[in-house]
């Protein structure tokens, strides 16, 4: 298979295992039989779950991997995204097994500690599915980062959904069986597609085309799935229709695989460049002895453009280069503000909802669409950002203090406490939020460089359960427990309950702005440079 389909190969495999590999969003389906089963109180689950936030956003391992086994010079059969996609499949299927042998009583109850530590091996794996997807995706399509991003992030983010669709139609009531689920899918599919994921440099035919097709792609997954959420709240589904959605949701996410099928075809049809030489436009015009030579310049030729094609972002640094630099900790920073404020939402939200009196299914139509809107922000961001800096040349980093500016908004909206705050709020933040995790890694490849990208935004991700662990546990869980103690309760009602928390969440998220606006202006030198190159190769 010519290395130009291979390209297109990898990007429906990796999008297949990022739509598989986010159980830790999940974790609420069981998180309640974990609970019984194993004798826990409130605290220690909720330590647990303490344990698979850090797990599943704590990726430095994966990253060192990453470059570790894709160093220069590294023996053939060692090299490949596929021995990190291999140590994430070990992981995946060690933590949920020992999860699922726990909860069925398959052997003897575990003491706590092991079972932070099958959590953290569980969530842990997506670190590793993550960062080989998304790296390689890079690598392949270095012109449109910013959307090959956007689309991993978005399947990664939008894969909770999909994998409680699959729970609500086959194991419905039954989540020992979904654990055991959580143990094979993502495993046996990540072995099975892993060689498939692979870098190749080699420029195909209208890939802003292709992505395109997979950008609709992803946006009628999360349509659909938004839509099946708020029938299934309207109107109980039956089995049989809950079959019937599935197998069409099965279908959709079988998609990608025409575009594979209109890439091998549209490769396969020689295309004449009028533009490059005369050879090309009417090679008989030529005389015989003259188009040997002919030929091997125009190689040359097309040689020379193709390679101009893969830019060369910034500076490549590794991770403790990258961290003696102010831009390291302005990116580190920024994000702590943004991600770490919105999982501090997510993790609430159903409690903010209880202090106003929404109902239970208000509660969890909101807890679910939030898959929806981090969907769009991860996609929309990428894809949007990509836009504007092909067309304009604008920098990344502007859209983080956009998108940093909106979260604040929406963090005064939730503490507001009006009629409908929630819905309304909910959608700014949980869309500013899902961007940041996009931006934040194409940022990075565009100012530390490519080669060690894996271990330089994995560590920066740590900055989102820091940030949380601060806003959630010592903020918003601190004020929440005195307005309740006030009242002799551990209970609070009203909206005052979370209306100081939110407020200093928004001044969070404004510090967090400023920070973005020091890192736009510090970054701009690198991006003005991105875009003379990017106009050099259109040009070419």
């Amino acid at each position: 298979m010519d290395a130009a389909i291979n390209k297109w190969a990898a990007v429906v495999a990796s999008i297949w295992i990022q739509c598989s590999c986010g159980a830790s969003y999940a974790f609420g389906i069981y998180s309640p039989l974990l609970k019984s089963s194993q004798g826990y109180d409130q605290s220690t689950l909720d330590t647990i779950s303490v344990f698979k936030d850090i797990g599943a956003n704590v990726g430095v391992l994966s990253g060192v991997l990453y470059s570790a086994v894709n160093r220069p010079g590294q023996r053939s059969r060692f090299r490949g995204p596929w021995m990190v996609h291999a140590a994430g499949a070990i992981q995946c299927f060690a933590g949920y097994f020992f999860i699922w042998l726990a909860v069925t009583g398959a052997i003897p109850r575990p003491q706590v500690p092991f079972m932070y530590l099958f959590m953290f091996l569980a969530a842990h794996a997506q670190t590793f599915f993550n960062t080989a997807n998304v790296v390689t995706a890079v690598q392949n399509f270095p012109n449109y980062s910013g959307t090959i991003v956007g689309i991993m992030k978005g399947f990664l983010g939008i894969s909770g959904a999909v994998l409680i669709q699959f729970y609500q139609t086959l194991f419905k009531g039954e989540p020992s069986t979904f654990l055991l689920m959580l143990a094979l899918l993502p495993t046996l599919l990540s072995l099975l597609l892993m060689c498939f994921v692979r870098v190749h440099h080699a420029q195909s035919k209208d890939e802003k085309g292709y992505l395109n097709g997979f950008s609709l792609i992803s946006l009628i997954v999360a349509a659909y799935i938004m839509f099946l959420i708020i029938v299934d709240i309207m109107f109980s589904l039956s089995q049989w229709m809950r079959s019937l959605t599935l197998a069409v949701l099965f279908i959709i996410l079988s998609s990608p695989l025409y575009i594979l099928v209109k890439a091998h075809e549209d490769a396969s049809v020689p295309t004449l460049c009028s533009s490059t030489t005369p050879l090309l436009n009417d090679p008989e015009s030529i005389e015989p002895a003259e188009k040997p030579t002919e030929i091997q310049n125009t190689r040359v030729q097309l040689t020379v453009t193709t390679s101009k094609d893969s830019l060369n972002f910034g500076e490549e640094l590794n991770p403790i280069q990258a961290m003696q630099t102010l831009n390291f900790w302005l990116l580190f920073i920024a994000m702590m503000c943004g991600m770490g404020s919105g999982l501090a939402t997510i993790n609430n939200m159903s409690q903010i909802g209880e202090s106003l009196g929404y109902t239970e299914e208000e509660r969890s139509a909101l807890v679910s669409l939030w898959s929806i809107w981090n969907f769009l922000g991860r996609f929309g961001a990428g894809y949007v950002s990509d836009i504007f800096m092909h067309r304009r040349g604008w920098a990344r980093p502007l859209f983080m203090t956009l998108t940093l500016a909106t979260m604040t908004a929406g963090h005064l909206i939730i503490g507001s406490g009006f009629p409908g705050n929630l819905y309304i709020g909910s959608v700014l933040v949980g869309i500013c939020y899902g961007s940041q995790w996009s931006l934040m890694p194409t940022i990075t490849c565009e100012i530390f460089g490519i080669q060690h990208m894996g271990t330089i935004f994995n560590t920066i991700a740590i900055a989102s359960p820091l940030g949380s662990y601060v806003l959630s546990v010592r903020i918003i869980g601190y004020l929440y427990d005195r307005e309740g103690s006030r009242t002799g309760q551990h209970m609070c009602s009203g909206t005052h309950c979370f209306m100081l928390s939110f407020f200093i969440l928004a001044c969070v998220s404004f510090f967090g702005f400023l920070v973005a606006s020091c890192l736009l202006i510090k970054t701009r030198g690198i991006y003005a440079r991105i875009a003379r190159e990017r106009h050099v190769v259109c040009e070419n």
